[in-house]
């Protein structure tokens, strides 16, 4: 399972000591990942207010990290769904540069109940153990909790939107067809023919569900995400009289090519992908 995931890591560099592992939300990076490649980016805190905080979930207090302008109020908020190894530095720094754009961004660490996803370094043990017991009821409720923080903390979310990368990618698929008051939605390289908890519908089952905007961002050269998914995804949005998401494919591109810190990252389709994530945004008024 997730063999381009496992595929995406290996080999990799060190980088001036930066293989470390996540022992905070937001810091450091996960054990599987490690060493990070030379070519990590770090985004700095300079006029943000940055670090981790809870999220209450009923009785539960659930670990996020938060980015967002110092002092900022009534700011469009931007829900980031991690990669199957939880919010370590890279989905931090992501946070980071959303804020930097003048967005509250925020990212829940929603394995949180079921183990430590970043101390794992077998992929297949990390999916069974920890992944696939994040369903997607639980996983909803997290972020809608998630969207109750940020509407109390300087957030409007009148301006919602979501973006995640994997599992996240799938997750914010997931989201759109969950809560009609997400704006749009960005997912990079998430499965939708395949689900990861027992019992839980794949996103072209979903698809009738999918009301906002939603931007696909995939490698055509992804092992784990074949092309012929994406058009059974495009097709059945159709079918459901749905003509606002958008598909693109980057050529030879494969999976994670958006993770600065992984030998998968492209920077040529990750660049245009940023830019295309933000200008949708905007364009479907989360801004």
């Amino acid at each position: 399972m997730l063999k381009d995931e496992i595929d995406s890591l290996a080999p990799a560099r060190d980088f001036n000591r930066r293989s470390f592992v996540q022992t905070t939300v937001g810091g450091g990076f996960a054990a599987a990942v490690l060493p990070v490649t030379a070519q990590t980016i770090s985004t700095d805190t300079v006029g943000l207010e940055a670090g981790p905080v809870r999220v209450p979930v009923g009785d539960f207090q659930m670990s996020a990290y938060r980015a967002q302008p110092a002092g900022g109020k009534s700011l469009p908020v931007i829900l980031v769904a991690s990669e199957i190894f939880g919010v370590h530095e890279h989905i931090a720094d992501v946070c980071r540069r959303f804020a930097k754009q003048g967005y509250l961004a925020i990212a829940p660490e929603l394995f949180v109940r079921h183990g430590n996803a970043g101390a794992y370094t077998d992929i297949p043990k990390l999916i069974s153990e920890v992944v696939s017991k994040a369903s997607d009821a639980q996983v909803c409720a997290d972020l809608d909790a998630t969207v109750a923080w940020a509407d109390a903390n300087g957030g409007d979310v009148g301006k919602l939107g979501i973006t995640g990368f994997c599992w996240g990618g799938r997750t914010t698929w997931r989201y759109v067809a969950h809560n009609p008051k997400v704006a749009a939605g960005v997912a990079w390289y998430g499965p939708v023919a395949r689900n990861y908890h027992p019992g839980d519908k794949t996103i072209v089952e979903l698809a009738a569900d999918i009301k906002a905007p939603v931007l696909g961002l995939y490698g055509a050269a992804d092992g784990g995400i074949p092309v012929d998914t994406l058009t059974q995804l495009e097709n059945a949005l159709k079918a459901a009289g749905h003509t606002k998401s958008e598909m693109v494919v980057y050529p030879d591109t494969p999976h994670a090519f958006h993770a600065d810190y992984r030998p998968s990252y492209r920077k040529a389709a990750a660049d245009d992908g940023w830019a295309r994530c933000l200008a949708w945004f905007k364009k479907n008024g989360v801004v």
